[in-house]
């Protein structure tokens, strides 16, 4: 077969193929252009998911008449430099039209600021028509009908008009986070008006428009990030583990202005949160890098979706080190999201009965005073967390339960006599005054009622308590009888060597062993038996993906939180009120203890004010 040269309108639609995915596609360059254009306001108009029309109104700067052909020519752009990798836009004015062209019917009407008139230019199936003088506002106006009219076998692949729909206001609002500044109006007969109005340019402008995108809770369950390394910056806001998604859908990340959906960006999200959320939960989050446009390529995806940073292991520690330095620094929180569940299920709970016998003063039992303490003889010592002492070489990490609790502890704790200490009340979590079902701690303070889940909350504390004991130099090792070889690509053998130190504090002992290969003599004690090959090819591939060697430091975490999880206080646990209240005073002082190691919920916190609501105090 002869080789042959395509025409122009086969290679705009193989290219539309690459960049034009589905209607949500075709808005993001759109858009995109709108705002490199200097758009202070932007509409955007939708019918048919998409599919039927799409228009793009904005006030930029304008399109001169005769550089409209351009705009719907290929390679053509206002934009680029000659240096391809300074790339300062969020996208190339001119480079998907002529795309979107090929496959639809688009008109593209521009005046710029100081003209007299606007002009427009039509493009149908991919034929360009006459540039004509037409009556228009300041900007320009890019209406796209039939997408896909001249590849229907595209539209066999498009999803519900529901869908799409939805596909187009993620797509909007992803954008919309990053330049609080712009107005956004969504609207169409397909949907209900989404109006993102302008906010000022600061911390507190961008906050509200983060509250525009993902609700008004994100911020009062949020805490700022801030870090800089070697020239990249971060910032942005991130969720307290205690506040979560079934889904990453929520969370926002943008490389220089550019909203991406990065592999790298996301793994290090889940990483800083690797102990603090289920497996089956999700960190709400918007960050924002900052990095020199030479250390980033935004041209890996044809439609700029992924990007790849020159030194990936510098901007995922930079991302896991400021998430949970910033956890840290948050101190304990508990989600707003439990407190106002427990109030809703409350007030169904009560109307339900209301509703049906009438709601008489009968239905409910009188309160009963409260009792005092009732302190049994109990050979338990009072509460204290044993600091796992050092590990001699080949020892087991060992966590006592009976040096955290004590043994099991017979008081029958139901309710405080007397005042709480006014010192105590003024402590983020109170004073303890109950105990019920023999696992929920009730504890008052100032203007707030406290419920916590006294296994989970232990559960945290044995963790941190292990976890900077196993830490904090390096780890027992066991020797192999016989050293293991590893025959691996050159490269990561490579790469393995060049990590050898790290390894070597996680208790894994390797070297390189000719070509392709590493000899393992010594492996985590911790870790017990190991399958040696997978675990060495495992970490080969973590560091050539992220250049960093966590797999090793998280399998030897997840041994600590199972450690933690057997050798924390159970559920049936009887407490004295001195044990109480040391639990909160260890909770208070413990990073990270609003969530226990698995993600749930240590406590819930109800303030009086809306405990007040919910008897119709208020």
């Amino acid at each position: 077969m002869s080789i042959r040269q395509l025409s122009e309108n086969v290679i705009n639609q193989i290219a539309a193929g690459e960049v034009i995915e589905r209607p949500a596609s075709v808005v993001k360059e759109l858009v995109e252009n709108a705002l490199d254009a200097g758009a202070s306001r932007i509409e955007i108009a939708t019918a048919g998911g998409g599919l039927t029309l799409l228009r793009v109104i904005d006030d930029g700067g304008g399109i001169a008449a005769e550089e409209l052909p351009l705009a719907v020519s290929r390679h053509c752009t206002s934009k680029l430099s000659d240096d391809v990798h300074d790339i300062r836009s969020l996208g190339f004015r001119g480079e998907a039209l002529p795309s979107i062209g090929s496959v639809s019917r688009l008109s593209l009407r521009s005046r710029q600021a100081g003209g007299d008139s606007g002009a427009e230019i039509v493009v149908e199936g991919g034929r360009v028509g006459p540039v004509k003088p037409v009556a228009a506002n300041r900007g320009t106006t890019v209406e796209v009908r039939d997408l896909f009219f001249a590849t229907p076998a595209r539209l066999k692949f498009m999803k519900s008009e529901r869908a799409e729909t939805a596909a187009i206001t993620d797509v909007v609002k992803r954008i919309a986070l990053a330049f609080p500044a712009v107005r956004f109006t969504l609207t169409g007969t397909d949907r209900g008006t989404t109006d993102l109005a302008a906010v000022p340019e600061d911390g507190e402008g961008l906050l509200r428009r983060i509250s525009q995108i993902l609700g008004r809770e994100f911020p009062e369950n949020a805490l700022p990030i801030e870090a800089e390394r070697e020239g990249v910056r971060l910032s942005g806001y991130a969720s307290i583990p205690s506040f979560t998604r079934g889904n990453a859908l929520n969370q926002f990340a943008y490389v220089n202005g550019r909203p991406v959906r990065d592999k790298l960006i996301a793994g290090a999200i889940r990483g800083a949160y690797m102990d603090a959320l289920p497996r089956d939960r999700h960190a709400v989050a918007a960050l924002f890098l900052d990095v020199d446009p030479a250390l980033v390529d935004v041209n890996v995806h044809p439609a700029k979706a992924d990007v790849r940073f020159r030194d990936p292991g510098l901007v995922r520690g930079l991302i896991v080190g400021a998430i949970r330095q910033a956890l840290e620094a948050g101190g304990m929180r508990a989600a707003t999201t439990g407190a106002a569940a427990m109030l809703e299920a409350f007030q169904n709970t009560a109307a339900g009965p209301a509703a049906s016998n009438g709601g008489g003063p009968g239905r409910f039992a009188a309160a009963r005073s409260p009792e005092p303490w009732r302190m049994e003889t109990s050979p338990s010592r009072p509460l204290e967390m044993a600091a796992a002492g050092g590990f001699g070489a080949g020892e087991q990490a060992a966590f006592s339960v009976e040096g955290a609790f004590g043994s099991a502890v017979s008081a029958d704790t139901r309710a405080a006599a007397g005042e709480a200490p006014a010192e105590a009340l003024r402590r983020p979590l109170g004073a303890a005054r109950a105990q019920v079902h023999e696992n929920y701690i009730v504890a008052q303070t100032e203007d707030a009622l406290v419920i916590v889940d006294q296994h989970a909350a232990h559960e945290r504390l044995v963790y941190e308590a292990l976890k900077q004991a196993i830490h904090a130099r390096p780890l027992p090792a066991q020797m192999l009888l016989m050293p293991e070889i590893v025959d691996l690509p050159e490269e990561d053998a490579e790469r393995l060597g060049n990590h050898a130190a790290f390894l070597q504090r996680l208790g894994l002992g390797l070297e390189r062993f000719g070509p392709g290969a590493v000899a393992v003599r010594e492996t985590p004690s911790m870790l017990g038996e190991v399958d040696v090959p997978k675990l060495v090819r495992d970490l080969a591939d973590e560091i050539a993906e992220h250049d960093t060697a966590e797999t090793l430091k998280e399998r030897i975490d997840h041994i600590a939180a199972t450690m933690a999880c057997h050798g924390s206080v159970r559920s049936g646990r009887r407490l004295r009120p001195e044990e109480m209240n040391a639990l909160l005073r260890q909770m208070e002082a413990t990073p990270g203890s609003g969530t226990c190691n698995h993600g749930r919920p240590t406590y819930i916190e109800l303030k009086l004010a809306d405990i007040e609501k919910l008897f119709g105090r208020r």
